[in-house]
């Protein structure tokens, strides 16, 4: 069984009498693993830590930071396939994806660390013949760093990294689920010799990640989780009027229209849709297919659902992977039987696998409504409910009709259709004949509930900081 320890202030520490969180193998449902969860001291004293590292850090130039993210990089690329492992055995993903995962990681740290000398302030003209307005970007201090299960080595860089070339500290606090690649971090962090106290990550309880928010110290809350979850990290703010960035739910929407590659259209979203089994932000969660091709598109949808195995990505990879835990699966399994009791029509899956892990078939629904529990709350779980239009104004209405507003896709070939649906569309990104994979040279920023803030490119960079207005007289 393994056990893994808090990393504090460029130390690994002993438990402090706090009960381990069990880590599982969502393929077997077996506990691989015990995780020391950290104590009400622990937390703070790697607060305390990050704020003490923080001054240091803050004023070094950024360009020697950079050096250190691209040790840090290195260190994930050296490490990639430790990192991977253990991440496959929590995650139920394939070591080459999740040791992949870990190369990508690097990637975006290395983008990062790019900016070192492009993080620039402003000249700004005074109405006084004698005065010059300066504004400056600074670092916020000790960031709060809440990553997710889904993909959580990219997501945990994805923060750390703009966070620590703006000159901040961190604390994370990974997924209780899928902590172990976390500390495998922690290693690389150690490889790099980052100066203590930079990077602090624990495993602890909720309890105490609401004590790790509203500490003093940390000026800033990064979080990637569910709107719920959100609500919490916004009453945390509260304590010390800390800074929320956050990712929350998402339902993309995808419009078929009439000229579409209907192929092509078709094998992406089921991609879409089965990727660790639907577990991600932006996969695509409701499609609405004009009338004139939906009988066609849905038959190719039907066949490419049918053919999806589930199973084990560590023995073949060819497989869709398990949910997260088997409470995800049953409650995904009754949004779809409650979507049939309302009238959906079951094309493919929809019934629960017997035998270990928590597995769960590609299941597609026709005949839904745009009213349906189905279509209005995100799923994160490979189902997909497939509704008809007529004309784009009413696809568009449909798409908009929503909490959500994340991310959103188009397969058509007229550049006039894909104008008005980019000038129109209620969400933070556009997807036009793909979908989503998050550029990180982008910037990934929902709309409505979908979060405040975002993350990736320039403006994910700057949301790690904050400014200072110098005016001086001459």
């Amino acid at each position: 069984m393994r056990r893994e320890r808090n990393f504090i202030d460029g130390t690994f520490v002993d438990a402090d009498g706090e009960p381990t969180i069990a880590v599982c193998n969502p393929a077997t449902g077996e506990c691989i693993a015990q995780i020391d969860a950290a104590s009400d001291a622990q937390v703070k004293a790697a607060v305390a830590a990050a704020s003490r590292s923080q001054r240091g850090w803050g004023r070094l130039p950024a360009i020697e930071r950079a050096r250190y993210l691209h040790r840090l990089a290195d260190a994930l690329v050296a490490n990639a396939c430790a990192i991977g492992a253990a991440l496959a055995g929590e995650s139920g993903k394939s070591v080459a994806d999740a040791s992949n995962e870990a190369i990508y990681a690097a990637e975006i740290t290395r983008y990062h660390a790019e900016w070192a000398r492009r993080i620039e302030g402003e000249v700004i003209p005074s109405d006084s013949v004698d005065e010059t307005i300066l504004l400056q970007r600074e670092p916020i201090g000790v960031v709060a760093c809440l990553i997710p299960f889904n993909y959580p080595v990219y997501t945990l860089m994805r923060k750390i990294a703009p966070a620590l070339i703006t000159g901040n500290t961190v604390v994370v606090r990974p997924s209780n689920n899928t902590p172990l690649c976390a500390f495998e971090i922690a290693r690389a962090v150690e490889q790099a010799a980052l100066p203590p106290g930079v990077v602090n990550i624990l495993a602890m309880q909720h309890a105490r990640a609401g004590l790790l928010c509203t500490q003093a110290a940390v000026g800033m809350i990064t979080l990637t989780g569910s709107v719920n979850v959100g609500r919490a990290v916004l009453e945390y703010c509260k304590a010390n009027i800390a800074k929320p960035s956050l990712e929350l739910g998402g339902k993309t929407p995808a419009i078929i229209e009439p000229d579409a590659d209907l192929e092509q259209a078709a094998s992406a979203i089921v991609a879409s849709k089965t990727t660790h089994c639907g577990q991600l932000c932006t996969a695509i969660e409701r499609v609405y297919v004009h009338s004139s091709v939906h009988d066609r598109f849905l038959a190719l949808l039907r066949a490419k659902f049918a053919s999806v195995r589930i199973g084990d990505r560590v023995e073949d990879a060819s497989r869709m992977g398990p949910l997260v835990s088997d409470s995800a699966r049953q409650e995904i399994h009754a949004k779809v039987q409650r979507a049939i009791s309302e009238g959906a029509v079951l094309e493919a899956g929809g019934s629960l696998p017997e035998g270990k892990g928590f597995f769960y078939p590609a299941t597609l629904l026709s005949n839904c409504r745009q009213g349906m529990e189905i279509v209005q709350e995100e799923i994160f779980g490979p189902v997909l409910p497939v509704l008809r239009y007529d004309t784009l104004d009413e696809a568009l209405d449909m798409a908009n009709d929503h909490q959500f507003g994340l991310s959103s896709v188009l397969y058509s070939e007229q550049y006039r259709v894909a104008l008005k649906v980019a000038n129109r569309i209620e969400a933070g990104e556009l997807y036009v004949n793909r979908t989503p994979a998050d550029p990180y040279q982008g910037f990934h920023a929902g709309w409505k509930r979908s979060g405040l803030g975002g993350d990736d490119g320039k403006h994910g960079m700057l949301e790690f900081t904050q400014t200072r207005l110098v005016v001086m007289r001459y």
